[in-house]
């Protein structure tokens, strides 16, 4: 392993591999600058109830590159900015639950609010909640 080391070191110039690298790095940085579709996954809070919904967003590399690695992907949202209608749940026999769906519209609308740095194109199916006590 030393001697392919070696002969590497007479072949390139260390100058080069840094140079080569920085070149790589500010390209990169310049690819960032582009606009970007992509598929994000959030985690949304709406009154305690908790699920994750896929988004296809839009917007600068840097800010999707923020999202993806660093920034938070939890979002509180209150019932009361969505539309919701019942639907009936099946049960064994008995009267069926009341659960509530989230008009995707309105979800994408409420996630929208809270990032105003990309453009959410669109949210994927938005998941049945059940009933909150405070809404019978």
């Amino acid at each position: 392993m030393e001697k392919f080391f070696s002969r590497i070191h007479r072949c390139i110039s260390p100058v080069f591999l840094a140079l080569l690298v920085a070149s790589f790095i500010l390209w990169y940085i310049a690819k960032l600058s582009y606009v970007y579709t992509t598929e994000l996954p959030f985690e949304v809070n709406v009154d305690g109830e908790k699920f994750r919904v896929s988004c296809v967003v839009e917007g600068i590399g840097t800010n999707l590159f923020g999202y993806r690695v660093y920034m938070s992907k939890r979002l509180r949202i209150p019932l009361s900015e969505l539309k919701i209608y019942p639907v009936q749940g099946a049960s064994d026999g008995e009267r069926a639950a009341v659960r509530l769906k989230i008009d995707s519209l309105s979800l994408q609308n409420a996630i929208s609010v809270r990032l105003s740095d990309i453009k959410i194109i669109s949210v994927g199916s938005s998941p049945e909640i059940p009933k909150p006590a405070l809404h019978d």
